[in-house]
């Protein structure tokens, strides 16, 4: 992506290195990625998330630190986390403009960038999990080591740098705050209540590919905005989408998948929904039926 000169943005809380009461542990990082990938992108309510194996198996993984140091940041780090900054304020000049055409108001999301563990208004987020997002303080939640572990345990290639791959994970969880602020979010997961586990799941995937969608949307208009994407950005994108779709994670996981469990989506269905927001930017389009959340 081509970024020299874009700002960054504000609205972000730098935590890292500081104690949260709990530092993951080190062994098994294999199985804990795969965790944690399955449940990346998975928005809404990190309460949601905490109640699955990921939560089960922190309770076992983490220890008490008492580490007072200052934190150091290795170089990488600290590029990742202007990288950060920057894909987050190109969100927010889009979303506002975008919103502002349609007659609304966008309102910032908070980025809090932590290490191993981080208290939120959805109870305790975890590095395990992946990136999420709280509608419950309309933050977003991202331990940049997420990004290291994407290439190495995912396999992802790409050309050069994995930039875009990189901004597709902010940009999907900046769209579950647009659904947010659509209204969109709460209605679903009211409708999930009152279903089955199997039918809430096929909800969960339609939220998902939803933000997937609104990534692609955005990656657009940013795009025309400021001619922002190279050569070869848009495959890397599409290969990071193909390889977190839940049945690709769950046969790399245990050698097959079962598409009753799905919360995210097929590989397929998450790089047609991410391509098709690249391509039309028609962020009124929906993955749910009419009437399907009322």
């Amino acid at each position: 992506m081509k970024l020299n000169g874009r700002r960054k943005s504000s609205n972000v809380e730098d935590v890292r290195g500081m104690s949260n009461g709990a530092k993951a542990g080190i062994g098994g990082i294999g199985g804990i990625i795969i965790i944690a990938l399955i449940t990346f992108l998975s928005g809404g309510d990190l309460g949601d998330v905490i109640n699955n194996v990921a939560s089960q198996q922190l309770q076992g993984q983490l220890q008490e630190t008492t580490d007072n140091s200052e934190p150091s940041f290795t170089e990488e780090e600290q590029q990742l986390a202007e990288f950060s900054k920057q894909i987050l304020a190109g969100t927010e000049d889009v979303w506002t403009e975008q919103f502002k055409l349609h007659g609304m108001q966008y309102t910032y999301p908070t980025m809090v960038l932590y290490t191993g563990s981080v208290n939120t208004a959805c109870g305790q987020g975890s590095a395990q999990m992946g990136p999420f997002y709280c509608s419950g303080d309309q933050k977003l939640y991202l331990d940049l080591s997420f990004f290291s572990s994407m290439r190495k345990e995912l396999g992802i290639e790409a050309k050069g740098d994995l930039d875009f791959a990189y901004a597709y994970v902010i940009a999907h969880e900046v769209g579950h705050h647009v659904e947010y602020l659509r209204g969109i979010l709460s209605k679903c997961h009211a409708k999930m209540d009152q279903l089955s586990q199997t039918e809430a799941n096929k909800l969960s995937v339609k939220l998902e590919l939803l933000a997937d969608y609104y990534a692609g949307c955005w990656a657009h208009y940013d795009n025309e905005k400021f001619s922002s994407l190279s050569d070869g950005d848009i495959e890397e994108a599409i290969d990071c989408a193909e390889k977190i779709g839940d049945n690709y994670l769950q046969e790399k996981a245990r050698g097959y998948s079962q598409p009753e469990t799905f919360t995210h989506g097929t590989s397929q269905q998450r790089m047609y929904w991410l391509k098709k927001g690249l391509e039309t930017g028609d962020w009124n389009t929906t993955t749910f039926s009419p009437g399907e959340l009322d």
